[in-house]
């Protein structure tokens, strides 16, 4: 419960002062004790871009390799199990890493965790660069390991910075942009390698292109981490929001990060959250690494299609992170739009495994594009599904426990999928991920929609709309 007091005097003057004491019962929301004033700055369109230019850039890296796995497999004479750890690491590295990266976020900011995730993007590029060598495939893995780490302090910004820097109206569309970007670099991940690396025979003119792709990934990411030091700014001067406001009247040295865990972990609405996003994202990771073995093996020689159905997938995705986030600053019904977007991804997911392996490829490209749509757009709306459910407690922590969930459900699907492709079939491993879909869509439906940020928002307004001829107004919030 919360419980808000308020009192509001007219004077002859005409001003109205409005005061309100507060006692908060745990787990309630937070308010400022007077409401304040609000601003948008322009700059909020910069800082978000920015940062969705950022994870492109690290995204794009995280399926470089694993799309076309047969290549790297030949030139680094490695198997392709080893291959798809280039892609794993990225997972396995935000496990450990998550809980360190957001006590940072809480006690430094956004920009030093901006500057950390540039600078180790932009440091794994140019590792990269220096391992065009058959016989340095460790090198590589060190690169490919130095991004992964950088995409611990990327991965759950984007509910963040939409709450530090955006409106109510719009704290969904931002999230959706900033899931924009790095799926944009997915998509750009699965496109340009089979372009840039064609499969050829002969391992000079191979490493070449290996060596051309590498150097514009590193001329780019070291443009962007220049651009973050000197364009990134921690926080807009005056607040988007009335919840944003609250968040910062609580003293830095009166939170636990520790407590703030504890408290997540307690709620059980978001602990169901956590799984649900967890079977999901997993699933796509799953599907998006092993997808060059599973187009190969239904359609031999066709690695440039393999990128481009990936490309299908993520853009797909995209136009539906967009729309979820869009709809969602409309109608903020997060569950109902959660629970119909989580159906069609299993629906999505079966329609996919059905047909991957039939003869005719543009049917795969429709399906794969209809699964991405679904799967992909679901991204935005766990994020901010979360913020709500677990408002005022940093946007960071709660992103941070989602995508902690999605890399280890990631990691159990990658190797189980693959063994069980490689062992039955392509349509037995996507009907593995379709079982655990279902478990996701029913742990789904049994969230309780607490709109906590919604809430707080409400009854900072209430106090701001307060009739200036009633002398008194007691307000009770249960």
């Amino acid at each position: 419960c919360l419980y808000h007091n308020f009192r509001a005097g007219f004077y002859f003057d005409g001003t109205l002062s409005v005061s309100h004491d507060v006692r908060v019962e745990p787990n309630a929301p937070l308010q400022p004790e007077n409401p304040v004033s609000t601003h948008l700055y322009k700059r909020r369109w910069l800082v978000v871009m920015l940062f969705s230019s950022y994870s492109l850039c690290n995204s794009y890296q995280w399926i470089q390799y694993g799309i076309i796995n047969n290549i790297f497999m030949r030139f680094y004479n490695v198997t392709s199990f080893t291959v798809d750890w280039l892609s794993m690491v990225y997972m396995l590295m935000y496990i450990p890493l998550i809980f360190p990266v957001t006590w940072l976020l809480d006690k430094k900011g956004l920009r030093v965790i901006a500057l950390a995730a540039t600078a180790l993007n932009c440091a794994g590029t140019w590792i990269k660069v220096a391992s065009v060598r058959p016989d340095l495939f460790p090198v590589t893995f060190l690169g490919q390991a130095t991004s992964s780490v950088a995409q611990v302090f990327i991965l759950g910004m984007p509910s963040r910075i939409a709450s530090v820097w955006f409106g109510t109206k719009e704290v969904s569309t931002a999230c959706a942009i900033g899931v924009f970007g790095n799926q944009l670099g997915i998509a750009i991940g699965f496109l340009v390698p089979p372009i840039l690396v064609p499969n050829v025979e002969d391992m000079d003119e191979l490493a070449n292109h290996i060596r051309v792709m590498f150097y514009i990934t590193a001329g780019v990411s070291t443009v962007l981490f220049i651009l973050v030091i000197t364009v990134f700014q921690e926080q807009p001067d005056i607040p988007p929001t009335q919840a944003q406001a609250a968040a910062r009247l609580i003293p830095a040295e009166s939170s636990s990060y520790m407590k703030s865990i504890l408290c997540l972990l307690r709620n059980r609405a978001f602990v169901l959250l956590i799984l649900s996003y967890g079977l999901n994202v997993g699933s796509f990771y799953a599907v998006s690494t092993l997808l060059n073995r599973m187009i190969i093996m239904c359609y031999p020689g066709q690695e440039v299609a393999a990128g481009r159905i990936g490309l299908t997938i993520v853009i797909a995705g995209m136009v539906g992170s967009l729309i979820c986030g869009v709809w969602l600053d409309r109608s903020k019904t997060y569950k109902q739009t959660t629970l119909l977007v989580y159906v069609m991804s299993l629906a999505g997911m079966l329609i996919y495994a059905f047909t991957l392996d039939r003869v005719h490829l543009w049917l795969v490209f429709i399906t794969a594009g209809t699964l991405g749509f679904f799967m992909t757009g679901y991204l935005p709306l766990g994020f901010e599904f979360a913020v709500e459910l677990t408002y005022p407690e940093s946007e960071g922590t709660s992103s941070g426990l989602l995508n902690c969930s999605a890399q280890v459900f990631g990691i159990i699907f990658t190797i189980c999928q693959g063994k069980i492709i490689d062992d039955f079939g392509t349509l037995a491993g996507n009907l593995f991920l379709c079982a655990f879909l279902l478990l996701g869509t029913i742990i789904t439906a049994l969230i309780k929609s607490d709109l906590r940020r919604q809430r707080a928002n409400q009854l900072a307004n209430t106090a701001v709309s307060i009739d200036p001829f009633d002398c008194t107004l007691m307000i009770e919030k249960h």
